[in-house]
């Protein structure tokens, strides 16, 4: 007969913790970075769809910037200096910014 261990769980009440204020990230537009450039970076770094990226790509074409999406400050801030490292590597202004929600 094999006896089962069962750890004691001690349940505690936490401070209540406060959730990170969520920033807008937002895409500019530049007369350089090609499109299908732009696009993989929202796929890849942003995780769009391909027909969102492409609908955010083109929005900042035409209005000259649009919303990316919106995310807990500290992770749009990583996401955004991951986007402008590869745009950098490519040699393209490529670039976003972040305003409170």
């Amino acid at each position: 007969m094999k006896l089962q261990v069962v750890p004691q769980i001690e349940i505690t009440e936490s401070a209540q913790t406060e959730l990170e204020p969520l920033y807008h990230v937002i895409i500019h537009n530049d007369d350089v970075t090609p499109m299908d450039f732009v696009t993989h970076v929202l796929k890849q770094i942003f995780f769009l769809a391909e027909s969102d990226s492409v609908a955010v790509m083109l929005t900042a074409h035409y209005n000259g910037e649009a919303l990316v999406q919106t995310l807990p400050k500290s992770e749009a801030e990583r996401r955004i200096n991951k986007a402008h490292f590869a745009a950098g590597l490519e040699g393209y202004p490529l670039h976003f910014s972040i305003e409170p929600e």
